[in-house]
């Protein structure tokens, strides 16, 4: 198994930046840059166009929060056309995870996209609120994945060559009206990874499970999954 890298270690060396916005009352994130502070000094304001190590797709951006005062809010007209301003964003445990599977796999750039960008810590309000949004007002557009943010999808999902996107949304059968419709948007010739739950097609765990020892076997089983 490999080391597991303490937190303290992880941001000495990584920077985390995000895009919020919001809509009426409901506040959102639409991407998530990870990188090595070397970069993010340099080429902080071009970040967006930088063609990232590996894209990581969630389920939504949990208690994600910027670091400074933002204030972007947009009306639902308008989603299609984000302008991305990024802004240093307060890492949580998760996002260590992904730092872990940077640091084994040399990466210095890896994007966060989510099913949806709905932020929302409790999984639970999170299914609720989404299926609320789109079955009572038919709202999709809180996920990058609806027809409507075609183009920004495409943009955000340009990244290096061979750069793999990996699945990390959890297993959780509420989240299949979502999945399909991101599965749907992923070019077919992708070969995408992640750790899948056995018996199941598209439910791929998330990168924080409970026990600390299944949080040090998924870093192992992504490393491993990503070098061979």
């Amino acid at each position: 198994m490999l080391k597991f890298i303490p937190a303290a270690e992880l941001k000495k060396e990584f920077a985390v930046f995000g895009h919020f916005y919001s809509i009426g009352d409901i506040n959102y994130r639409s991407v998530l840059e990870i990188v090595h502070k070397n970069i993010a000094i340099t080429e902080l304001g071009s970040l967006s166009s930088v063609l990232p190590d590996a894209i990581f797709i969630m389920m939504n951006p949990g208690s994600s929060k910027p670091l400074t005062e933002v204030s972007n809010s947009i009306s639902i007209n308008d989603i299609g056309q984000l302008e991305v301003s990024l802004v240093p964003t307060k890492p949580d445990t998760t996002q260590y995870q992904l730092m872990r599977v940077m640091k084994y796999c040399n990466w210095t750039h890896v994007r966060v996209l989510n099913l949806s960008d709905m932020r929302d810590p409790k999984s639970g309000n999170f299914f609720e609120r989404y299926k609320n949004i789109e079955n009572e007002m038919g709202l999709k557009e809180h996920s990058i994945f609806s027809d409507t943010r075609e183009n920004e999808l495409k943009k955000k999902l340009k990244r290096k060559s061979n750069a793999p996107i990996v699945y990390a949304w959890g297993v959780s059968s509420e989240l299949d009206p979502l999945i399909e419709r991101c599965i749907n948007k992923i070019p077919q010739i992708i070969k995408v990874k992640g750790v899948l739950k056995d018996g199941t097609k598209n439910k791929y765990f998330h990168p924080l499970p409970t026990l600390q020892r299944d949080k040090e076997k998924w870093v192992y089983d992504m490393v491993k999954q990503i070098k061979t």
